[in-house]
């Protein structure tokens, strides 16, 4: 029983770190289209926001 759990958490203790990784490369690329996005639209000369 005690065998079964800790396997069971080691799982979801993977899953959440490739997860958690995963995610923050979004995040990132998130943020990094967004300031492209932002300067794109001051160089044009709109308003950035």
């Amino acid at each position: 029983m005690l065998y079964t759990i800790a396997v069971v958490l080691l799982i979801l203790w993977l899953l959440g770190f490739v997860s958690a990784y995963t995610m923050g490369g979004f995040i990132h690329v998130l943020l990094v289209i967004a300031v492209v996005v932002i300067l794109l639209r001051v160089i044009q000369g709109r308003r950035p926001l």
